[in-house]
């Protein structure tokens, strides 16, 4: 039975998904792949710092902060551990970087991730930032440091996007992945295509949590454009950056447009794409009209979907959730189950 002790670095949302996860399947983990898996130590700024090198309860953490809002009640508490000092004091095994994600320099989950891997420790985030600003660095300091760097939820939340890809349509030959990678755009669109102009249709996906009180990277194409570079670097060996995306977002779209497209039995959906072609690569982000028998034009409200064109499958369409509390907790859950299957491999 391997133990796996995680330090988790934020504990948002996706921090809450994982342990909700874990309070509620370690045993199934632990008896059908077997697994002990075990938070030891959990450091958000404002939330607070709490660790124990035995493992944490992982409902206690959550009944803690139901109650007061913050951890600082919980034994044994550490007021004066940052994220610095709790990677190196923790004894985790694995650092989940959960803090907010910042596109243009990555911080400070960079600077938390490159610390863990030095120390030989292996990482799992949903955080793109990191990916997209070093990922060349970071992949270096992972093989030199003997440490897995687990993404699974940085494309397509717990939906095995990547995964999919990299065990198993590698050998196929990926020529294109094409998708639909922002789920907030994509309800836009359906409410748009139900008679709703952009602002209203913004106002409702604010509405239900599936956009931020700054849209803009949803509805500017950024977000969709990071996972374009994070797919370019990871199943094309492409040296992408954020500048290497044409990115066009959806606030251009009007109602006439929208209309036009159901004339012709067409449907908007916001595309991110990236494909070898004879000058290397193209990659992009747009709101392109598709037919109605196109893979992605039934994939509807906030889900996400993407196609893996292959040279020997043709093409690969895997649908489903794109972002979520638990559905990305998971995705936390499926790194750490491939770093063991790496980890027994080798």
């Amino acid at each position: 039975m391997k133990i796996y002790k995680l330090a988790l670095i934020g504990f948002g949302n996706v921090g809450q998904g994982l342990a909700r996860i874990l309070s509620e399947k370690y045993d199934f983990l632990k008896s059908h792949h077997e697994v002990d898996i075990r938070i030891v130590a959990v450091c958000d700024a404002i939330k607070g710092s709490v660790a124990n090198a035995e493992g944490l309860d992982p409902a206690e953490l959550l009944d803690q902060l139901g109650r007061d809002g913050d951890l600082r009640n919980m034994h044994p508490y550490h007021n004066d551990w940052n994220a610095t000092q709790t990677i190196e004091r923790s004894g985790a095994s694995i650092m989940l970087e959960l803090t907010p994600t910042h596109l243009a320099t990555g911080e400070p989950a960079l600077t938390h991730v490159k610390q863990a891997l030095r120390r030989g420790m292996h990482v799992s985030m949903p955080n793109k930032g990191p990916l997209v600003t070093d990922y060349p660095a970071l992949r270096t300091l992972a093989k030199e440091n003997g440490a897995v760097l687990g993404v699974e939820g940085t494309v397509m939340s717990g939906t095995p996007a990547l995964c999919l890809a990299r065990e198993s349509l590698m050998a196929a030959g990926i020529s294109q992945v094409q998708g639909i990678l922002n789920g907030t755009t994509n309800y836009m669109l359906d409410a748009m295509e139900h008679g709703c102009d952009f602002e209203t249709a913004l106002a409702q996906a604010q509405s239900n949590g599936y956009a931020e009180a700054d849209p803009s990277g949803d509805v500017d194409g950024h977000d969709a454009a990071a996972k374009v570079v994070i797919l370019g670097n990871l199943l094309m060996d492409l040296p992408l950056s954020l500048q290497d995306v044409a990115c066009e977002g959806i606030s251009g779209l009007t109602q006439e447009d929208i209309q036009s497209a159901r004339d012709n039995n067409q449907h908007w959906k916001l595309l991110a794409t990236i494909k070898r072609n004879s000058a290397g690569y193209h990659a992009s982000v747009k709101p392109e009209r598709i037919s109605a028998d196109h893979p992605l034009a039934s994939v509807r409200g906030a889900t996400n979907a993407i196609t893996y064109q292959t040279e020997i499958l043709g093409e690969v369409t895997l649908i489903g959730p794109g972002a979520g509390r638990m559905e990305t907790g998971f995705a936390l859950v499926e790194d750490i189950l491939a770093i063991h299957s790496q980890c027994n491999h080798d």
